[in-house]
C-alpha cells in the first residue's frame, strides 16, 4: 500500500458520481463500477471506495455511481438500470485506456448492476454466429468446471468493449422480497409478508413492485424473472456470465432488509447450518465461503424441495441465476453491539459507525481479480 494517496474528484465527463484513483500518476486499465442501494447516494461506497484505491493502486480507477441517488432509487429497477448503463458508457468514453471492468453493488444496487449490463453487453462474434444463450450457457458450464472458473470470455463477449471481471453483490436480494423471511422486519408472518405485496408501491413505488414480484408491464412476466435469460434486446444472463467471477455476500441474520436466502440465492433447505464459526482471524467476520458451479435447470431434482421451500417465482429465479456459477460469502456480526444495522455494517456506509465491517470490504479486495 505504501504511502501512495488517493485522488478524488466529482466526474467531469458528465457521468454524475465520483470518482478516485491513485495519485501516482499512472493511469489504470481496470473500471470498478460501485453501487449504492435503495435512499443511497454516492457517499455510501466512499470507504470502499478508497480502500480499493489504496491497496491496489494503479491498478483500479473507482467510479461511485450518482445517477440514481435518494429517491431516484424508488423509480424502478429497470430505469434505475437504463441510468446507470448510459452512465457507465460515459465513464468509459472519457477514459479510453480502459481494458477491464468490474461492478461492486450494495442491496438493490446489485439488481441495478445486472440490468445495466444486460444493456451494455458486446456479444462477442461466436456467440452472434454460432451459439443460442442456452447453448453458451452449456459450454461455458463445462468450461467453468474443467478450467477453475476462470476463461469464460472466450464463449461470451464484453460489457461495452471491456473485459468483464469481477462481478460483486454484497446483500443484494436477487430472488426478490416477496418469499418468507425474505424481508426479515416483517417477521416472517405469512399474512404481513403477503399484506406488503399490495401495499409495498405506497412506500417504495415502482421499485417495491419489482422487489415483490407484483409488476406486470404490458402483461410481461415480472422484471426479475425476465432478468433471469436474455430477453428482447438484454442479453441479462449472457452479461452476468461473462464475467471470470460472480460473488454474492450475504448477511446470515440481522439485516433486517434483506433476508440471507435471497441474497445468497440458495433455497431455505441449502442454507448453512453452522453459521457462527469464524473462518479466519483476518476476517473474522467472514462464517462461510463456497463456491457452486453452474447448473442445468432441466435437471433439477423436484424431490429435493422441501416444505416451506417452493415459490413458483422464486424458484424460477434461483434455476436461472445458479446456470452460472457464484461464490457464496456468509457474513455474520452477531457478536457486534450494533448487529441489528447488519445491512449498513458490511457495506462500511459509515466508517464512523459501522468499522466492524471493514474486515468484508478487506475480502473482496484480497479475492479481486485482476487479470
Amino acid at each position: 500500500m505504501g504511502d501512495l494517496g488517493v485522488s478524488k474528484e466529482e466526474s467531469a465527463n458528465g457521468s454524475g458520481g465520483t470518482d478516485m484513483w491513485s495519485s501516482s500518476g499512472d493511469e489504470a486499465d481496470h473500471l470498478v463500477v460501485m453501487v449504492h442501494g435503495i435512499l443511497g447516494n454516492t457517499t455510501n461506497w466512499k470507504f470502499g471506495a478508497e480502500q480499493f484505491v489504496k491497496m491496489l493502486p494503479d491498478k483500479v480507477f473507482v467510479h461511485c455511481s450518482e445517477r440514481n441517488i435518494n429517491k431516484l432509487t424508488l423509480d424502478g429497477v429497470d430505469v434505475m438500470g437504463e441510468r446507470l448503463a448510459k452512465e457507465v458508457e460515459e465513464v468509459i468514453k472519457g477514459k479510453p485506456k480502459l481494458r477491464k471492468i468490474s461492478f461492486v453493488a450494495h442491496s438493490i444496487g446489485g439488481l441495478v448492476a445486472r440490468y445495466a449490463i444486460g444493456r451494455l453487453f458486446r456479444p462477442s462474434r461466436r456467440k452472434l454466429l454460432e451459439g443460442s444463450q442456452e447453448e453458451l450457457i452449456s459450454n461455458n458450464n463445462n468450461n467453468n468446471n474443467n478450467n477453475n472458473n476462470n476463461n469464460n470470455e472466450s464463449f461470451g463477449g464484453t460489457i461495452c468493449g471491456l473485459e468483464a471481471m469481477n462481478f460483486v453483490t454484497i446483500a443484494t436480494p436477487h430472488l426478490g422480497s416477496r418469499g418468507n423471511k425474505q424481508v426479515p422486519f416483517l417477521f416472517g408472518l405469512t399474512a404481513v409478508e403477503k399484506l406488503a405485496c399490495y401495499v409495498i408501491h405506497l412506500i417504495f413505488k415502482r421499485t417495491g413492485k419489482h422487489l415483490f414480484l407484483v409488476d406486470c408491464d404490458d402483461e410481461k412476466p415480472p422484471l426479475l424473472q425476465r432478468m433471469v435469460e436474455d430477453y428482447e434486446d438484454l442479453y441479462f444472463m449472457s452479461a452476468l456470465q461473462a464475467f471470470k467471477r460472480r460473488v454474492a455476500y450475504s448477511n446470515v441474520a440481522y439485516d433486517h432488509i434483506v433476508g440471507w436466502r435471497t441474497s445468497s440465492i440458495r433455497r431455505n433447505s441449502e442454507l448453512p447450518k453452522d453459521k457462527c464459526d469464524t473462518l479466519s482471524e483476518i476476517y473474522p467476520h467472514i462464517v462461510n465461503e463456497e463456491i457452486s458451479n453452474g447448473e442445468n435447470p432441466d435437471k433439477f431434482d423436484e424431490s429435493t424441495i422441501i416444505n416451506g421451500d417452493y415459490d413458483l417465482i422464486e424458484e424460477k429465479l434461483v434455476r436461472g441465476l445458479r446456470r452460472v456459477s457464484w461464490e457464496k460469502v456468509d457474513v455474520s456480526f452477531e457478536s457486534s453491539k450494533l448487529r441489528h444495522a447488519a445491512h449498513s455494517i458490511i457495506q462500511v456506509k459509515d466508517p464512523l459507525i459501522h468499522s466492524e465491517g471493514k474486515d468484508v470490504i478487506q475480502h473482496v479486495i484480497d479475492h479481486f481479480l485482476l487479470s
